[in-house]
């Protein structure tokens, strides 16, 4: 073989090839550029949008060999050849395995337990109601589902979007609607991503100018004991209500103390540090790596299609979930800015509707949304410790909806 017939071999081998081979990976590589665009020009979240959109990058690159969707496309868990991921899979294959065992959806939820302070929820437990009216999105968008002919099942796994909690949206959905993991989970982290794209004008169009400028009072400091003893307290009673929900309420929970007990400090700074920081790395790279524009089918050794069926990330229903996870979180902040409207009228003014808009589960970004849109207002006003107590009773509310959604398919037999 002469010098130029190796040459030829190696570019035919290359992926400048291939890349154009299916147009539906090209048009991934395009929408992956521009969310790195996203998180590091305009800075949105890129904690959360970069991982994912190199994650995206890399998973639909040619002959990369990083991520195979065809071996967990359209298949639960019973159906996943595990011992060929582990012989054949590339390393997203690896790091995959993670979400579709529901093991990083806890540890985020340990991470952000030993990060949450609670103390703004329990000096006005009022922000309870906020965290649950937020959740309205999540029954709202279920209904528009089903009229839009998902199943029950994928309904519920499409509404928890609302919540705004990518570690609840990917726990539900791999109990729920495996099949559907993919896009919902980038729906769901991609959303959380652009809140201060999609609040604000939510925010401003149910509000008055007066109401925004509201100047909330600071409330009275919460005892430590009181501090110790809710997480307990809560770990009980959530997991009694709906045990279904106990992998993540335990490992928020467990987080939690870790935090308000002083006596294991190396623990608590390990998990909301080092931790949650690495199992972050892992989860948004994979979730990004779930948008593979095309899929190939999976062939048996005698040449035969096992699954003719497989599509990749560009379908109709991957862009009927999208719309209806956007439909999903712009109600659920709906349902918080109105309650707050109610809570300021029946408190004379004293309560910034602006607040309720942090009911969604996203920490801390939907609470810094509020004080942004309220300082622009007045400039004098504080409201992110205000706005921290409906946002982590959002965390809470949305680990029971799903709950209350999985013990609901259990009932109605979608597990």
């Amino acid at each position: 073989m002469n010098i130029g017939e190796i040459i030829q071999r190696l570019w035919l081998d290359s992926g400048f090839v291939q890349i154009f081979s299916h147009w539906e990976n090209a048009v991934m590589i395009v929408i992956a550029c521009i969310l790195l665009y996203l998180a590091i020009v305009r800075g949105f979240e890129p904690l959360l949008l970069m991982g994912i959109a190199f994650g995206m990058l890399l998973a639909n690159l040619p002959l990369s060999g990083m991520m195979h969707m065809e071996f967990f496309s359209g298949k639960s868990m019973a159906e996943i050849n595990f011992s060929q991921i582990l012989r054949e899979g590339g390393l997203l294959d690896i790091l995959y395995l993670g979400v579709k065992l529901n093991i990083y959806p806890c540890l985020i939820f340990m991470g952000i337990g030993a990060m949450t302070d609670f103390g703004p929820m329990l000096s006005r437990p009022s922000s309870i109601l906020l965290g649950a009216a937020a959740q309205l999105g999540v029954y709202c968008a279920f209904i528009l589902a089903i009229v839009f002919g998902f199943g029950g099942h994928e309904a519920a796994s499409i509404g928890i979007i609302g919540g705004a909690d990518g570690p609840t949206a990917i726990f539900l959905t791999s109990k729920l609607a495996p099949h559907l993991l993919g896009p919902i989970a980038v729906a769901a982290y991609s959303y959380m991503a652009l809140i201060p794209l999609i609040q604000p004008p939510i925010m401003k169009a149910l509000t008055t100018k007066k109401e925004r400028e509201i100047v909330m009072t600071q409330t009275k400091p919460v005892p430590k004991t009181t501090k110790i003893v809710f997480p307990i307290a809560v770990t009980i009673f959530c997991i009694l209500l709906l045990p279904d929900v106990a992998p993540l309420i335990g490992s928020f929970m467990l987080g939690n103390l870790f935090r308000e007990s002083g006596v294991v400090e190396r623990l608590s700074d390990t998990t909301q540090n080092a931790l949650l920081n690495i199992v972050t790395i892992f989860l948004s790279i994979t979730v990004g790596a779930t948008s593979v524009g095309y899929i190939a089918k999976e062939i048996a050794v005698d040449g035969t299609v096992i699954d003719a069926t497989n599509v990749g990330f560009l379908s109709f229903n991957t862009i009927l979930i999208i719309f209806l996870g956007l439909f999903a979180f712009s109600f659920s902040t709906v349902g918080g800015v109105l309650f707050g409207k109610i809570m300021c009228w029946a408190t004379k003014g004293k309560v910034n509707p602006l607040i309720g808009s942090a009911g969604v589960s996203a920490v801390p970004m939907a609470a810094r949304v509020s004080q942004n849109v309220g300082a622009k207002y007045n400039p004098s006003n504080y409201l992110l410790m205000h706005a921290m107590g409906p946002n982590v009773a959002g965390v809470i509310g949305s680990a029971v909806a799903a709950g209350f959604l999985l013990s609901v398919g259990k009932v109605l037999g979608w597990v």
